[in-house]
């Protein structure tokens, strides 16, 4: 085991003294030693229910003769991070976890690892750091937030951040405000919806690292922690059987998370973090990129309707049949006879499954969209790529000509929505935010929810930087190459043409080449005075079409 290098031998014992202080004895050098990643913190809502599920977790490990150890990683909540300064840290915190996770299971040399994510880039950055390792790993994430309750309707954090527009459109009160910032957020879990907290939830199911049923659980559901003490224990079994991460994240086992990511309609995130794992992962014959994205897209149909595309929740897909349901459904698109963390295949997992409720999951020739919920969007204002959530862009604007306004920050453009300065028909480009123009790739939830808010609706956005899971519409994010490299997103100018064609992933700037050329030459970056950890991410990332890994 691993683990011998601080416990076996005569050589050791100045270890095991150490290890003794912590209440072992002689027995359980013996055991298998599990690291335990809990993300715990009590200032993100997806977060503040953890230690509840770490300690299900290590009476599982006990249960199977393990020895378990918890240590905690970092976590930023999108939402209160969302529309300042602090933004900037959060895809950056990615890295930060990733690096954490590596950092002290290395340092302590861990048989094995049980992962306890829920937020938007903790579920990627363990799985980074746990890739690096190569150990057997499971991951059972926190479980998303109830729905909130308003008037009658359901509703999410995205209710409230559109409900913003509205208010500032005088379509409602700062009394109705009030009542609907007070009731949209019930309590523990990840926000509400098919956000990227949720979709990486479900993914992570997918590519078979966790166990069935974990990904739409929700963070109330007694079930949770059940899941969390089967965990604890079949994390045993893996070390024993020396089943490591690379054996369950094969090619096929990217493929059939890229075809689940696009059968429910996901976030646009993933095309950020699914490449940043695969890319971290000991198998020189894996390649997850764009071009994978949509050719699984063309491929897998969109068949769930989940908020904020839709009217359903994850409570609704899980009662529905959660992942299984949509794995059962889209069988034929995906490799069955690849092994999960359960010991089992896909096929097997499936085996007893019940009824799937169509209402929720709809079958492959009955579909929401006849294509999978993201398109790569390619043309001269992004040759390297770009992505957007078509699934939740209307039918009649999934093309768009309109003149460009630009703007140089997301505070640029939100100010001018909500001083009733953009008209229908216009194409807003925001730049300057990409991995290293912003830098930190900054979600712009704002803008899009403003715009939902005071319901204008023939306005597509295009950026370098990225959007929330919770958006809709027509929002072209992960420009690449982004404006900070000289990417014609650079020398975009008010009253230029845009065309957006998303059928034919089409993203062009009508502008002659010669004109290219000349406003090239011209160029000239906005300066930003950073420091720490944001002026060395800035030096060290790549491009969104890379998914902004350190390089």
């Amino acid at each position: 085991m691993k683990s011998d290098h601080i416990k076996k031998g005569l050589k050791r014992a100045p270890h095991r003294s150490l290890l003794r202080a912590c209440g072992l004895k002689d027995e359980d050098f013996k055991k298998p030693f599990i690291g335990i990643a809990n993300s715990f913190t009590d200032i993100v809502p997806g977060h503040i229910h953890l230690r509840k599920i770490a300690d299900a977790v290590k009476k599982g490990v006990r249960k199977k003769g393990g020895y378990p150890f918890e240590f905690n990683t970092m976590a930023i909540c999108d939402g209160i991070a969302m529309n300042h300064e602090g933004m900037r840290y959060s895809l950056p915190s990615r890295e930060i976890i990733a690096a954490t996770v590596e950092s002290v299971s290395e340092g302590h040399s861990f048989d094995g690892l049980v992962l306890i994510p829920s937020c938007d880039k903790v579920v990627p950055g363990m799985l980074m750091g746990a890739a690096r390792l190569n150990v057997p790993t499971i991951v059972v994430t926190g479980g998303a937030m109830v729905s909130g309750i308003y008037q009658g309707e359901k509703v999410d954090l995205i209710s409230v951040y559109e409900a913003l527009g509205s208010y500032s459109s005088g379509l409602m009160t700062e009394e109705e405000l009030y009542e609907l910032e007070k009731c949209a957020c019930p309590g523990e879990g990840s926000c509400s919806g098919l956000f990227t907290a949720n979709t990486m939830a479900c993914l992570t199911e997918a590519m078979g690292l966790s166990l069935p049923y974990c990904g739409t659980t929700l963070a109330t559901d007694k079930r949770k922690i059940e899941i969390a003490v089967e965990t604890g224990r079949t994390i045993v079994d893996l070390v024993e059987k020396q089943i490591l991460l690379s054996d369950i994240l094969t090619n096929d086992a990217f493929n059939n998370c890229l075809a689940v990511d696009m059968a429910l309609g996901g976030s646009t995130n993933t095309a950020l973090h699914i490449p940043a794992i695969a890319n971290e992962v000991k198998n020189d014959d894996l390649k997850v990129d764009l071009d994978l994205f949509d050719r699984v897209s063309r491929e897998v149909p969109h068949i769930c309707s989940i908020s904020p595309a839709g009217d359903d929740t994850i409570l609704d897909l899980h009662n529905a049949g959660g992942i299984p349901g949509v794995l059962k459904t889209i069988k034929s698109k995906l490799s069955t006879n690849i092994i999960t963390v359960n010991g089992k295949t896909i096929e097997e997992n499936l085996k007893d499954l019940g009824d799937v409720d169509r209402n929720v999951i709809r079958s492959m020739d009955n579909p929401v969209h006849s294509e999978g919920g993201i398109a790569i969007l390619k043309g001269n204002l992004a040759p390297n790529g770009s992505v957007v959530k078509q699934a939740a862009v209307d039918e009649d604007m999934l093309y768009h000509k309109g003149p460009a306004k630009v703007f140089n920050s997301e505070e640029e453009v939100v100010e001018s929505i909500l001083n009733g300065k953009i008209e229908e028909g216009d194409v807003l480009v925001i730049r300057y935010e990409g991995p290293k123009g912003g830098p930190g790739m900054r979600e712009m939830l704002n803008p899009t929810a403003a715009l939902v808010g005071i319901s204008i609706k023939k306005v597509a956005l295009v950026t370098d930087g990225r959007f929330s899971g919770g958006t809709r519409g027509p929002c072209i994010g992960h420009i690449s190459p982004e404006a900070m490299e000289y990417g014609l997103i650079s020398i975009v100018e008010n009253g230029d043409l845009i065309e957006i064609d998303i059928k034919n992933r089409k993203l062009e700037l009508e502008l002659d080449d010669e004109e290219i050329r000349n406003r090239i030459s011209k160029v000239n970056h906005p300066k930003k005075e950073l420091s720490g950890w944001l002026n060395l991410y800035q030096k060290l990332v790549s491009s969104a079409d890379k998914g902004a890994i350190l390089r």
